[in-house]
């Protein structure tokens, strides 16, 4: 038998516990207070906008109607919302596309605006990525996330989770994460289901079904899932890293304030005119000159040889640029751009390069006189450009001579500058005449002046 003291103070101690566990502590998971979005028997708190598409409620659910001659339709919620978590079931025809949308708003002409979580039951497969209605695109396809390509069924129920936290986007479908985007375009917003707009004659009455939706907007933190490590973040901040990224091993290649890490390529200092940083946007001037004829290209004080880069730029109408790596700025000292690898940034409508050169390898995204850009993951599909003026996501992968060129986060170059079919390319390209080109162990990062005004941030930089 135990002591008596030592029985007391043991007995204590198990009426502590009782205790702490008939009362949760804080910061304990409490069960979570969802709030019920559509209560399956009519359309109370929900307004439609947009097109003249026909919502109605059936049994337990929303089902949108497609209707000739009408643009998107949305059914919306008459409340805002800014950090919650949404879930709910969508079943669509599988000829059709559609939508929902999260912190969205009415804008000019009486259209929907917003981040929208994709339900897409085409060959292309991008349910569960994010586009921005009306405003920038694609934001999030699944090109980044090829595990998130099988996770929609067609002509089933499928469930999606939105955490749309902060400047935090996830979305899952049927328990795959889809997308993991950091944005703070936009803080707050409606939810609303999309019945997308057809042309096809055949297509009037096709449906779209919604049922189980629900939305929690307290104790987020505590109800959040837990992100797949393979799924990779895409962030729109403005030359900041997100934690993910430092954790990745990121850096900013350009601080968005200062020419830091910069230089002249044919200069020991960055040039004094021409170049202009302001509002955290590197921009090169309009000039009368050509190629590297004004302020001159811009090349970076480190060199890198295995590495991932990422960029933004914007270019004017009828503008010339690049983007160059591998780069040796000692081998043309004269008239003429620095050489290298190049990225060309290019007006593809408007700047006569794009029709010169061979077979369009002169155009946007190409590896510039050498290998032309396509879409290499989705047939059919052509490569993303999200306009003049405005802000397009250059990308690229070295590793161990394996090359990637990326456009608006969709792959259009593949090569390996280290085989015979590389050197074959060079040897009928404007290259020639430099021994081993973009066959050297390392080389700078180089932003390319060609007489046309072009802008750049969120330059950054991994190396493995």
């Amino acid at each position: 038998m135990l002591p008596r003291t030592r029985f007391l103070r043991n007995k204590a101690q198990i009426q502590f516990v009782v205790l702490c566990l008939a009362v949760p502590l804080a910061g304990w998971a409490q069960e979570a207070e969802w709030q019920t979005l559509f209560d399956g028997s009519d359309l109370a708190g929900w307004e439609q906008v947009g097109g003249s598409a026909r919502y109605e409620v059936h049994g337990s659910e929303i089902v949108g109607h497609t209707v000739p001659d009408s643009p998107n339709s949305f059914l919306v919620t008459k409340a805002n919302y800014s950090d919650f978590i949404l879930e709910f079931e969508t079943r669509v025809d599988p000829s059709m596309n559609s939508g929902v949308q999260i912190r969205s708003h009415v804008g000019d002409n009486e259209t929907v605006q917003g981040y929208q979580v994709e339900v897409d039951p085409t060959d292309r497969r991008f349910s569960g990525g994010i586009y921005d209605e009306k405003r920038r695109m694609w934001m999030y396809p699944l090109t980044r996330n090829e595990k998130g390509l099988d996770a929609f069924r067609n002509g089933q129920w499928n469930h999606f989770r939105v955490e749309a936290i902060g400047d935090s986007f996830r979305v899952w479908v049927n328990g795959i994460q889809t997308a993991d985007m950091v944005d703070n375009m936009t803080a707050d917003g409606f939810i609303g289901l999309q019945v997308h707009s057809i042309d096809d004659p055949e297509l009037v009455g096709r449906t779209v079904r919604w049922r189980n939706i629900r939305i929690l907007t307290s104790d987020l933190e505590v109800n959040r899932t837990a992100p797949d490590p393979e799924v990779v973040q895409i962030s729109y901040l403005e030359n900041q890293l997100t934690d993910y990224e430092l954790r990745q091993g990121w850096r900013l290649l350009w601080d968005g304030k200062t020419s830091a890490g910069w230089r002249g390529a044919k200069l020991d200092h960055f040039p004094a005119s021409g170049w202009t940083i302001r509002d955290g946007v590197l921009t090169v001037a309009e000039t009368e000159g050509g190629e590297s004829a004004g302020p001159g290209d811009i090349v970076t004080l480190d060199s890198f040889s295995n590495f991932e880069m990422q960029f933004d730029f914007r270019i004017s109408e009828g503008a010339n640029s690049g983007v160059k790596y591998f780069v040796d700025p000692d081998l043309n000292t004269g008239p003429g751009s620095a050489i290298g690898c190049e990225f060309q940034i290019l007006d593809d409508k408007v700047h006569p390069d794009a029709k010169m050169g061979v077979n369009g390898n002169r155009t946007l995204g190409s590896l510039y006189d050498m290998i032309t850009a396509e879409s290499l993951q989705t047939d059919g599909r052509a490569k993303q450009f999200k306009g003049i003026g405005q802000w397009n996501q250059g990308r690229i992968v070295s590793n161990d001579g394996h090359v990637e060129h990326w456009l608006n986060n969709e792959k259009v170059i593949e090569f390996n500058r280290n085989s015979q079919t590389f050197r074959a390319l060079v040897a009928y390209s404007k290259y020639k005449i430099w021994d081993g080109f973009c066959q050297w162990p390392d080389g700078r990062i180089l932003l390319q002046d060609h007489g046309n005004e072009v802008s750049y941030r969120n330059i950054k930089i991994r190396e493995w």
